[in-house]
């Protein structure tokens, strides 16, 4: 079993990922709640989502990973109320000394300034044009984007000045975009990513409590397809005894829904994730949780996680080999290697703002 501080009854936490509020790595202290004999456990309320406002410096990240395919990134907003327990950005909620665990998923944070100081950093001279990915780490089409319209804002920048942009997400507000998206992948501007990890409601729910059913994401990508943007249908992760059967069948329904590229990623665990996911597997699968810690443990040489480049995507050893070669043999029967087509780069204008020379004609 796996012990873990803080751990709050699944019905003061309907649609949470995590069980429990742990303290991130930082942190001298931790914050244990604990009842004081006045409050009735009905008295108790549910955790309800929490939004915070940050005014950036800065919002392009420019990525130095030799096994990630772009090098700078943008997230709208830190935190993601989807839930989904694997997320591997759920440390990064410990650098701002929150929770990895129900804190990423309740206590989030909005960058409304994002996309003006997006437009201040396109504007410099030293600036280089690249494809910016955008929900690499959380996701920009959450639910709390209906509200804020963060990452509208941001895709309407990259769109006035031709810039080229690579998006991942699993939720449908994306469709709201497509006005503005499919303009773009007419110019060669743009490539989503819609990730689906299992074709079980149940599984999903639990796994990804606040996501978009799978069923609803297959639909996602008709759509943005029938609109023209393309779609690469992202297996990830790859969780081996729970979801891994399930591998072909994503693949081949994905096709027909309309993608013409696939990857896959296996489980990934890194720092806080690890404990989370024990314990969710303790608290969902518990007949599974053995099996579920032997395969991933073979994959990194013992360890729950083995952050190596170019080893952390996959792991390595009779397991990952074998995922490796079913998804290579389907994607070859369903047409999904492709090579796809680059981005284009050479549409990019730097963004005007008032006192440009343009201005005087």
């Amino acid at each position: 079993m796996t012990d873990l501080t803080n751990v709050f009854p699944r019905k003061h936490r309907p649609g949470r990922g995590a069980s429990s509020a742990q303290t991130g790595r930082f942190e001298k202290l931790a914050r244990v709640t604990e009842p004081d004999g006045w409050d009735t456990p009905e008295e108790v309320s549910v955790l309800r989502t929490e939004v915070s406002l940050e005014r950036p410096r800065s919002v392009i990240n420019y990525v130095r990973s030799p096994d990630l395919p772009f090098d700078r990134s943008l997230n709208p907003y830190r935190g993601c109320e989807h839930g989904c327990i694997y997320c591997f950005a759920r440390p990064s909620h410990a650098w701002l000394g929150l929770s990895p665990g129900l804190d990423f998923e309740t206590r989030l944070i909005a960058r409304p300034e994002a996309p003006d100081v997006l437009r201040q950093e396109l504007r410099a001279r030293k600036y280089s044009v690249a494809p910016l990915a955008i929900g690499t780490n959380t996701d920009p089409y959450q639910p709390i984007e209906q509200r804020h319209g963060i990452m509208r804002a941001c895709l309407q920048v990259l769109s006035d000045c031709g810039h080229p942009v690579a998006i991942t997400t699993k939720g449908t507000l994306i469709e709201r975009d497509i006005d503005i998206l499919a303009p773009m992948a007419a110019r060669g501007l743009v490539r989503v990513g819609i990730s689906i990890t299992t074709l079980d409601p149940v599984l999903s729910r639990r796994m990804e409590p606040r996501a978009p059913a799978p069923r609803r994401r297959f639909e996602m990508i008709r759509r943005l397809t029938a609109a023209g943007i393309p779609v690469r249908l992202m297996v990830s992760p790859v969780v081996p005894a729970l979801t891994d059967p399930e591998l072909e069948a994503i693949l081949t329904e994905g096709q027909a829904a309309g993608a013409d590229a696939a990857s896959w990623i296996m489980l990934r665990l890194p720092l806080e994730v690890a404990p989370l996911w024990r314990a969710w597997l303790d608290e969902h699968y518990p007949d599974r949780a053995a099996r579920v810690m032997a395969r991933l443990r073979e994959m990194h040489g013992g360890k729950d996680y083995d952050p190596s480049w170019h080893h952390r995507m996959r792991g390595e050893g009779h397991y990952a080999q074998i995922i490796a070669q079913r998804f290579d043999l389907t994607v070859r029967r369903l047409g999904l290697d492709v090579r796809t087509e680059p981005l284009r780069r050479d549409l990019f204008r730097r963004p005007e703002s008032k006192g440009d020379q343009m201005e005087l004609f």
